[in-house]
């Protein structure tokens, strides 16, 4: 029985421990992260860095494959266009891929990093013509940085000018670590 009990206060230790977020410490702080960004060249960036370059700001809205929403939230971040140009520059055949801590990768196609090429939904979830859109390396949402449960410190979001446009999720990756430019 005291096995039991030491076993689920560990558990419960680690989960607490989980729950601290890894953008920040418990006094505020960012934490140490580093965004590698590559392509013709490579230089790893650390968050400050990147919050130093010009930075982005619109409305996120998402939803999931199984058709969970998430959002509307305000977002600021750097466009991937601009991580890019940072690489060496983007060419029409380019692709570029965004890789997280976890493995996770997404691929995006020139078009994509330009804001083009996405589904849109509305708040019923059918299908709408495309505003303008944005590829933003998000590091803040509604004003304060992301946290890790809200796949932060570094999180790709697809951002426009009106709260109720939605965006397929699968996307917005999480925890990102890397983008880098491949050319075809």
């Amino acid at each position: 029985m005291l096995r039991i009990v030491s076993i689920l206060l560990l558990a419960a230790a680690v989960c607490i421990c989980g729950c601290m977020g890894a953008s920040e410490s418990g006094t505020g702080e960012q934490i140490a992260w580093n965004l590698t960004v590559a392509g013709d060249t490579e230089e790893v960036l650390t968050l400050a860095e990147l919050r130093a370059l010009p930075a982005e700001e619109g409305y996120g809205y998402a939803v999931s494959t199984v058709g969970i929403t998430f959002g509307p939230n305000r977002y600021r971040g750097v466009l991937v266009a601009d991580l890019a140009l940072m690489a060496g520059g983007v060419d029409e055949n380019d692709l570029v891929y965004v890789s997280a801590e976890d493995g996770y990768l997404w691929v995006f196609d020139t078009d994509q990093v330009r804001g083009k090429g996405f589904f849109t939904f509305d708040e019923n979830l059918r299908e709408i013509p495309a505003p303008p859109l944005r590829v933003i390396l998000a590091y803040e949402q509604d004003g304060r940085p992301l946290t890790y449960e809200e796949g932060g410190p570094l999180r790709i979001v697809i951002i426009t000018e009106s709260p109720d446009v939605i965006t397929e999720g699968s996307s917005w990756v999480k925890w990102v670590d890397r983008v880098e430019v491949h050319r075809r």
